[in-house]
């Protein structure tokens, strides 16, 4: 990595100390800019930064790479806290079936979505995923991802699922940005299993969560809590089994109804709940005043034609928000966060800076990042965003289909 000036800064971004965890309510409106900056880095770390006329000069640095940045943004690279990067194959029969009328639920009752998916990758070599998956990461990266979240959940047998975490493992190896592994064993139910519901979850818990400990896995364990697939009651039981192996919680739930699942998901400790384009009085009152963050996923609401999530309604309660993209074959065939900026203020009316700071500083905090991700701040070891020449940071979101990201900087 060595040592790297960033000159000529027309706007440094969320660049500072003492930041909290985590940015809510009307606090997330704000949004540091250092103008005429400069930022250094070191192997990977932040080591200084601040006007250019307090510049102290490089006499000693050698072997420095020098950026002039003039007319461009500088900031925190953006986390994704939600993902599904490691699959077999696209599914764009299911994407032409919607176009014709069926719903995501009645693709899923025919055999397709999730159990689609995880038919393929069954029979998919961990070598082929590993391959197929890296070059996914490194395409999530010229997005100006920085930190990635990646869960399993597409292959719901024990085979499956343990080929899944041990790519992500690989791919945590292999790539220069923070990855974090989830496992999502309860994705859905697979169809021998319809039937026998509690022998599917007999076997996450008694041969898949044994395997994930002895080997060091996953970082977190995830439920899909929802009508059709698993009830608060299951998921209750399959969290608590994980967190017994040290797993955090990090739950889908409220994607299309409120069943429950958010009180409960804040009274076990999650992390993150993920979706919610689905949400009532007795979710948001769960989640004030608690430790888990709210993850909205807005370009599945696009690609879906759901509801998008209610982000003002969260804010207003004085409640933190996070963006991620729900990367995946089935829902989100697209993992580019510039995208996610622009649609969170488009159709969730969240201004450039509260959706800015929903995709660092809050993302981070949804990925147990805050320490090393999500602002500039000095010993951070996040990479940073290099934007091309544009007038305003607003100018990204404003112009909506544009790749406005120029590098990433480590």
């Amino acid at each position: 990595m060595g040592k790297t000036l960033i000159k000529n800064i027309k706007g440094l971004v969320l660049a500072g100390e003492n930041f909290p965890e985590k940015i809510k309510g009307k606090a997330m409106s704000e949004l540091p800019v250092l103008e005429n900056a400069y930022l250094a880095l070191e192997d990977g770390y932040i080591v200084d930064y601040g006007k250019m006329e307090e510049w102290p000069g490089i006499s000693d640095w050698t072997g420095l790479d020098i950026v002039d940045a003039e007319n461009r943004y500088v900031l925190p690279a953006f986390c994704d806290s939600h993902t599904h990067t490691i699959f077999a194959a696209s599914r764009e029969g299911e994407f032409v079936d919607r176009i014709k009328g069926l719903t995501y639920e009645e693709i899923a009752k025919k055999g397709g979505g999730i159990l689609n998916s995880a038919r393929k990758l069954q029979t998919m070599s961990e070598k082929e995923l590993f391959e197929k998956a890296l070059k996914r990461v490194e395409l999530l990266m010229s997005y100006g991802t920085g930190a990635l979240e990646i869960k399993s959940g597409y292959g719901l047998t024990v085979e499956a699922e343990i080929k899944m975490l041990r790519v992500i493992k690989k791919l945590k190896e292999a790539c220069p940005i923070e990855i974090k592994a989830t496992f999502l064993g309860a994705h859905a139910f697979p169809l021998e299993y319809r039937e026998n519901r509690k022998g599917y979850i007999d076997l996450i818990i008694n041969e898949m969560l044994p395997i994930i400990e002895k080997e060091s896995l996953a970082d977190y364990i995830d439920v899909f809590c929802e009508s059709n697939y698993f009830s608060v009651e299951e998921m209750e039981a399959i969290l608590q089994a994980g967190k017994k192996i040290g797993l955090q919680p990090k739950v889908h739930v409220n994607q299309f109804t409120a069943i429950g699942g958010v009180p409960k998901a804040v009274e076990l400790g999650a992390l993150s709940v993920d979706h919610l384009e689905v949400l009532n009085e007795e979710d948001i009152e769960a989640l004030k005043d608690s430790n888990t963050m709210p993850v909205i996923l807005p370009s599945c609401s696009f690609f879906l034609g759901l509801p998008y999530g209610k982000a003002r309604e969260l804010m207003e309660a004085d409640i933190p928000v996070a963006l991620a993209s729900d990367f995946n074959p089935g829902s989100t065939p697209s993992g580019n966060l510039e995208f996610v900026w622009s649609l969170a203020c488009i159709k969730m009316k969240m201004t450039p800076e509260e959706a800015l700071n929903a995709l660092t500083i809050n993302a981070a905090y949804a990925m147990g990042l805050s320490k090393t991700h999500g602002t500039i701040s000095l010993g951070k070891k996040t990479p940073v965003i290099l934007t091309k020449e544009i007038p305003s940071l607003a100018y990204i979101p404003y112009a909506f289909g544009d790749h406005l990201i120029e590098t990433l900087v480590f």
